[in-house]
């Protein structure tokens, strides 16, 4: 489905501001956007009753003119898809972070897709719902849609050129939140069947962490943790999301990279902790701690910096594991 027929049906997009409607389409959209767009479910999305949303884009551009996007009010979940031009049969979904309470469009977002698939790896940049925007059964919404995503991208590998079996996923900050919950959930039923796409397998080859939201308790990222489990959370679901304390043989293997100043999400008890608890489950894993970076260095914040390696690091260590040409 063509991306712009679908926003359009999402309603009118809002823009930060009038002085980017010059840079930006009417939708939000910049050249070099993918318009190839999948919505994940054929009507309403589950836990979606009374639920209407108005797709918000807002862009808050650099001084050296990078576009830093950030969407909300998601009502139709999807994908976009990043075709290779010499594709090798992989396909990795791309899943931003934005605290749970927006995604990147750029960093974390396209700029990954963008680089990954000049590598000839087929990217799904994933659009998945925010769990704070009045859905039922909050806590489990964007692993809903990261196995729904999954399972559309394996049963439709032969459209996208991908080797179902050589899927991945990577996510970032918030979006490694839901990369991990994928990586350890992708068995877990969170929603009733829906077509023929949900007998397969959700699980990835591997997983990608880059600065990971982990824990929902002590040092947890305050806004994820209220947009995630809502005020007041029952220490019973801090504990169930904190996935440090999940980690168990079938996970999937996994990649962490961070940054050791990043005061936003704090290393140990996010991702240095879910690396412990990977080896302690005899999880295939690897750690990179860089020394600097901050939160959220992506590409275009990493450029010049010894964090600027973490592509090739991530690249070399998946084939490893079979996620190869």
């Amino acid at each position: 489905m063509d991306r712009r027929g679908v926003l359009g049906l999402m309603g009118a997009t809002l823009l930060s501001s009038a002085a980017q409607a010059d840079v930006m389409a009417s939708d939000g959209s910049l050249p070099g956007d993918s318009t190839e767009f999948v919505k994940l479910w054929p009507g309403t999305p589950p836990g979606g009753a009374g639920v209407a949303l108005t797709l918000k884009i807002t862009d808050a551009p650099g001084s050296d003119g990078y576009h830093v996007r950030a969407v909300s009010q998601i009502q139709t979940p999807g994908f976009f898809v990043y075709r290779a031009a010499r594709p090798n049969g992989l396909g990795l979904l791309v899943i931003p972070g934005g605290g749970y309470s927006s995604e990147g469009g750029d960093r974390g977002g396209r700029e990954i897709a963008q680089h990954f698939s000049a590598l000839g790896i087929t990217c799904f940049v994933l659009r998945y719902r925010l769990p704070g925007e009045g859905w039922a059964n909050r806590a489990t919404v964007p692993l809903q849609d990261a196995q729904r995503a999954m399972r559309l991208i394996r049963h439709d590998a032969a459209k996208y050129g991908v080797d179902p079996a050589r899927l991945a996923a990577i996510g970032f900050s918030a979006g490694g939140h839901v990369s991990a919950s994928l990586a350890i959930r992708h068995a877990m039923k969170v929603y009733d069947s829906v077509d023929a796409a949900d007998t397969l397998d959700a699980r990835p080859i591997i997983a990608g962490l880059m600065y990971p939201v982990i824990t929902m308790g002590e040092g947890a990222h305050p806004g994820s943790l209220d947009k995630l489990l809502g005020p007041n959370p029952a220490p019973a679901a801090v504990a169930d999301w904190s996935l440090e304390k999940h980690a168990a043989a079938d996970t999937a293997p996994s990649f962490i990279c961070l940054a050791a100043d990043d005061m936003t999400v704090p290393p140990f008890p996010n991702g240095i902790t879910m690396f412990g608890a990977l080896q302690a489950a005899k999880v295939p894993s690897e750690l990179h701690v860089f020394e600097v970076g901050g939160h959220g260095f992506s590409l275009h914040w990493a450029q010049g910096r010894p964090c600027a390696a973490w592509p090739d690091l991530f690249t070399a260590w998946a084939a490893t594991h079979g996620f190869r040409g």
